[in-house]
């Protein structure tokens, strides 16, 4: 059995401060809150629905809180096959969502358009909206949107959100 410490920290020099920079705090502030748009069009609905399961609790990740609302979602779950019909609808609701928003293409029939190669099928969602990542599958699982949750946070944590230096104020 260790020994607990009871009473004031070891003089060890460590201060328990942590430093970081602006960019950084936002950027982790962002990938720790994603908001998804609740769009799913086909059996890769199910998946994602999945992962809001208690089996597999997608709210561990920072991106549960799915909206219904685009004006309050950041991110674009496009699950299942798109026609084209639905596509200007989609692309109306990626451009009421706010900045930054980001797209992820779940499954093979948003990504590709699958076996569906006939002219109500759009071959890929990435023809009228940027995808920022594509999740692989048909369908895909539940890991696999984790997966892909997982790299679009850190693209996020890359990102800049300052693109100019701040002039400075002479006093």
């Amino acid at each position: 059995m260790g020994l607990v410490q009871i009473g004031p920290p070891a003089k060890d020099g460590d201060l328990g401060v942590m430093t970081l920079s602006l960019e950084k705090a936002v950027n982790w502030a962002r990938k720790g809150s994603l908001w998804p748009m609740t769009f799913g069009l086909a059996c890769c609905a199910i998946e994602m629905i999945a992962a809001v399961s208690s089996r597999y609790d997608i709210d561990r990740y920072g991106a549960g809180v799915f909206r219904a609302s685009p004006r309050q979602s950041d991110l674009m779950i496009v699950a299942g096959t798109v026609c084209r019909r639905m596509a200007p609808v989609i692309r109306k609701i990626y451009d009421q969502m706010p900045e930054p928003k980001y797209v992820i293409s779940m499954g093979s029939c948003a990504t590709s358009g699958n076996i569906y190669d006939s002219y109500s099928v759009v071959q890929g969602v990435d023809r009228f909206v940027p995808v920022d990542i594509y999740v692989p599958g048909c369908p895909p699982t539940p890991e696999a949107l984790f997966d892909g949750i997982f790299k679009l946070q850190d693209r996020i944590m890359q990102k800049r959100v300052f693109t100019k230096q701040p002039e400075q104020v002479k006093v």
